[in-house]
């Protein structure tokens, strides 16, 4: 467990606090590098995420840090122009009732969660964190979203109502259409990895601005000749490939915050793991394949994206277009 520096009767996250504090005092953590995430500080210091989320605000109050989507929270470059931490008060206790506490909207609040889960992940995300990154009382929120539940929600339905495939006009083509309307989602998953993880396609999301894409999907696919069942399971088959590959983005994302490897690095410590299979003799093909890597294989999932949308359109072609007679995957003759 990692030590800290704070006064022994010091609330944990104070502690917490004065750790980073000193590592950014000393140049451990120059401008722009990454601290601890949430995750991190949870399983490094063994708290709660909402004391490691308590933590880092802190940090952010003091102007120490900043959160950056899609990157995470990093030392805020003012600290290289004089407003270092040895410079500022050894501790400053953040007060627990605000003198002005700043007007509350739902829009903020929306916009401060998808914040946080964009830069942490979702298992940082919490109420008490999106009030403390607003710097209100921990209950002001909940005046406005009853619950995280329902917060996640909203937070979804903005993050799909930021890009809409019309916006690039409307291709006449319907494999042109579904195109458009396939990489604006991908564009949406790469942007927020966390939208993986809250809809299945059993249970799937039902906000407004994820069938915005949904019915630019059927659409385009409409017209056609297909039953509404065929014409479905073809609409169900397109979105599952971009959320199917969008659900490894977050998956990889905490896997790097739990281990503290990047996905290289976990592959390189796996290395005489994977030599002992290929030198096993039990699975030649995939040793042969393996070997013929030069510099080893490179995951790329944009790329992965752009191949299976190509194949499964090259494949629903004929159905969609009713060559063969066919209404749809296994349903026979018209």
């Amino acid at each position: 467990m990692t030590q800290t520096t704070g006064t022994p009767g010091d609330p944990p996250y104070l502690r917490i606090v004065a750790a980073i504090r000193r590592r950014i005092a000393d140049g451990e953590l120059a401008p722009g590098d990454r601290v601890p995430s949430t995750r991190q500080i949870a399983s490094q210091w063994g708290v709660a995420l909402a004391t490691a989320t308590k933590a880092l605000t802190t940090l952010r109050l003091e102007g120490l840090v900043e959160a950056h989507p899609r990157v995470g929270t990093v030392v805020a470059g003012s600290t290289a122009a004089g407003n270092t931490p040895a410079a500022a008060p050894a501790r400053r206790r953040p007060s627990t009732a605000p003198d002005a506490e700043p007007e509350l909207t739902l829009d903020r609040i929306v916009r401060a969660a998808v914040e946080i889960a964009d830069a942490e992940g979702l298992d940082a995300l919490s109420m008490r964190a999106v009030a403390a990154r607003l710097g209100v009382a921990a209950m002001s929120t909940y005046r406005y979203v009853p619950s995280k539940e329902d917060l996640v929600l909203l937070m979804a339905d903005a993050a799909f109502g930021e890009e809409s495939p019309a916006a690039s006009g409307a291709p006449g083509d319907w494999r042109a259409r579904v195109e458009v309307g396939a990489r604006t989602l991908w564009r949406l998953y790469r942007a927020h990895p966390w939208l993986a993880r809250i809809g299945s396609l059993t249970r799937p999301l039902l906000v407004p601005n994820l069938l915005v894409h949904g019915e630019w999907m059927l659409g385009a696919l409409d017209g056609h000749g297909l039953d509404p069942t065929a014409l479905f399971d073809i609409h169900v088959l397109l979105y599952s490939h971009v959320h199917g590959l969008a659900a490894h983005l977050e998956l990889e994302a905490d896997a790097e915050a739990a281990t503290g490897q990047s996905e290289d690095q976990w592959m390189d410590s796996r290395a005489p793991v994977l030599q002992d299979l290929v030198d096993s003799g039990r699975f030649p093909t995939f040793a042969r394949v393996v070997g013929s890597f030069e510099d080893g294989y490179d995951l790329r999932l944009d790329a992965l994206f752009e191949l299976g949308l190509t194949a499964l359109l090259d494949g629903l072609t004929p159905v969609v277009e009713g060559r063969g007679h066919s209404r749809g995957p296994g349903r026979g003759p018209v």
